[in-house]
């Protein structure tokens, strides 16, 4: 059925309001676009005024759009008020009205999407494959001194190598991107170099280290039987031990002949015979046809005469960890004490919390009673119930069945509350100054605000690269997703810039239930500003660490589609995942332009 005249009416008037909105809050605005890159200036100005349409209701406006066949503006962040404009002058022109918009202030139909294009060439250099995607792989420690790994990824499609300033350091760094040049110029293509800078992660303090012992436990056959148990002897200080070897004496192991019986005493004081079943140059094999757990100096007596004492020598101390079960208590203090274990009875009943430190140590006095707080990545959730000057208690209300093991250095997430704790550690200073004379990107890790970006964007000043440098922001925290839009108009002072979807900690932060809705809103606005998105935590991770990737990790790179990058993290099949990914990427774009599924011809049969 034809619209009648007053249902066109009507919706001349709705457009018309918000149209006069825009322009009117566009006046208000313009103060905060002053410091803009004039790169930057038209897609700042779409930015504000997609920032108000959406603070508008539209969804009544977009059921009318509809009935009529027209766009229901789901897809026009990158020209906004052009599409508000040309969907007027279409009204108009059923309502046999000609009104004049020329002389408004917007860009065309097509013309933001030709300034995102531009802009992701700007930061990741112009794409020459056949994919508009590029793909941000993770380098791991080995690409420092394994050059065939490096060259692997480029060749199989990596556009650009993220290096972890985390980890490692500027010697492991610069043998890294070493290698990474000399692979781009054998591949005849260019890779840029992102390097991550920390930030001021919240996590725990050491927990320190557990008794110096191994455990030696028979594996079960297809029958569930329990086999033998293999000991491997090596000479001490040859290399990081394994989980089956135990270092002794080179000059000792030596002497040792096949069929030999060793006696020795494991950590419970049982007595064990093992026996010599295979001597090679760097190693002896031992059986023993029970479990044992051995410690350091454990003395290895030979039955054989004539030949002396063994004696284990310095095994690595056991990773300790807090055990935490719903219900129970914690203590976070803010001194750098050793942690203390938590204490059972013999029924399992919990007689003293568990205490560890963190850092930073300040968060401790801006903690808060009430508040949720989440342990490694969200496996462990509290609720701070008490606090002190220098500490802060919480009860645990999830760790799984049988609680959860919380070990040193595991992030700490307080997503209500701000711990002013962003901006630029004396790390992230340092490192810098490597970032700016070998990187391309520099990607600033949990940015929250306007101050931050302009500290970042002063100290790439004061290094002279703040004009060259790739800047990518870094969005995983509830504050930075609530200020995102001030966030991009301060970034958009440097030249080549970016946003990264960082989903992991995003995740934690906004809540699992809100993160598709987060995820939405950081696209759409980036789209709107004509900033490039790289999508990551996670891609085909499965398939990078495994070798075989899940259902729903395809249907994730589906939707990675509707971003200019995706990273992936390294892994040992990550070869493997990089094809892949190149692969499906070609294939997905074919039919899909961002957000706008594309109708390719189909055949059948």
């Amino acid at each position: 059925m034809p619209a009648t005249g007053e249902q066109l009416e009507h919706l001349a008037v709705q457009l018309d309001e918000v149209i006069h909105l825009i322009l009117e809050q566009d006046n208000e605005k313009a103060s905060m676009i002053d410091t803009v890159c004039p790169i930057y200036l038209e897609s700042a100005k779409n930015l504000m005024h997609y920032a108000t349409f959406r603070s508008l209701d539209v969804r009544g406006l977009q059921k009318s759009l509809k009935q009529l066949g027209l766009t229901r503006l789901a897809n026009a962040e990158g020209n906004i008020l052009g599409s508000l404009v040309n969907l007027k002058m279409m009204v108009d022109s059923l309502r046999a009205k000609n009104m004049n918009h020329e002389n408004l202030p917007f860009l065309s139909i097509g013309e933001g999407k030709k300034l995102l294009y531009k802009h992701t060439d700007q930061i990741f250099g112009e794409h020459t494959k056949d994919r508009r995607g590029r793909i941000m792989v993770t380098q791991p420690s080995e690409a420092a001194t394994d050059y065939d790994l490096v060259l692997g990824m480029v060749k199989n499609g990596m556009d650009c190598a993220r290096i972890n300033c985390a980890h490692d350091g500027p010697k492991v760094w610069e043998s890294i991107i070493d290698n990474i040049r000399k692979a781009e110029k054998e591949c005849s293509t260019t890779v840029k170099i992102a390097m991550d800078l920390a930030g001021p992660k919240i996590r725990t303090g050491d927990i320190g280290e557990g008794p110096k012992i191994k455990k030696f436990k028979p594996p079960k056959n297809a029958h569930g039987e329990k086999d033998m148990v293999f000991i491997k002897l090596v000479a001490e200080g040859g290399h990081e031990l394994k989980s089956n070897e135990i270092p002794v004496d080179k000059r000792w192991m030596e002497k040792l002949h096949v069929g030999d019986d060793i006696k020795v005493k494991d950590i419970r004081g049982r007595s064990r015979k093992i026996k010599v079943v295979q001597k090679d140059k760097d190693f002896v094999l031992l059986l023993s046809p029970k479990s044992l757990t051995l410690e350091s100096g454990a003395i290895l007596k030979p039955l054989r005469k004539k030949l002396r004492n063994g004696m284990v020598g310095e095994l690595p101390g056991k990773e300790q960890f807090l055990l935490l079960r719903e219900g129970d208590h914690l203590f976070i203090g803010s001194e750098e004490e050793k942690a203390t274990l938590p204490i059972f009875d013999t029924e399992g009943n919990l007689v003293q919390a568990g205490k560890v430190s963190c850092s930073p140590p300040e968060i401790v006095h801006k903690m808060k009673v009430g508040v949720p707080i989440l342990f490694d990545d969200g496996k462990i959730e509290g609720i701070v119930v008490e606090t002190a000057s220098e500490w802060f208690k919480v009860k645990i209300v999830r760790a799984g069945e049988k609680g959860a093991k919380l070990k040193s250095e595991k992030g700490i997430n307080v997503p209500n509350l701000d711990l002013g704790i962003s901006g630029l550690t004396e790390k992230d200073r340092e490192d810098l100054k490597f970032v700016a004379k070998h990187a391309d990107i520099v990607n600033f890790s949990y940015v929250n605000n306007e101050e931050d970006v302009q500290e970042l964007l002063d100290e790439l000043e004061q290094l002279g690269v703040k004009n060259t440098m790739g800047v990518i922001l870094k969005i995983e925290t509830q504050m930075a997703y609530k200020n995102l839009i001030g966030i991009l108009v301060s970034a958009m002072q440097a030249k080549k810039l970016g946003v990264m979807i960082a989903r992991g900690d995003l995740a934690l932060e906004v809540g699992w239930k809100n993160m598709a809705m987060v995820q939405e809103g950081i696209l759409s606005f980036c789209s709107a500003a004509h900033i490039p998105v790289v999508w990551a935590t996670q891609v085909l991770e499965s398939l990078a660490k495994k070798g075989m990737p899940s259902r729903s990790e395809i249907t994730d790179i589906t939707s990675s589609v509707q971003a200019e990058c995706v990273m992936l993290n390294k892994g040992p099949h990550i070869q493997e995942a990089i094809a892949f990914l190149d692969e499906v990427l070609v294939n997905i774009e074919a039919s899909h332009d961002k957000k706008e599924v594309m109708l390719p011809k189909m055949e059948w049969g």
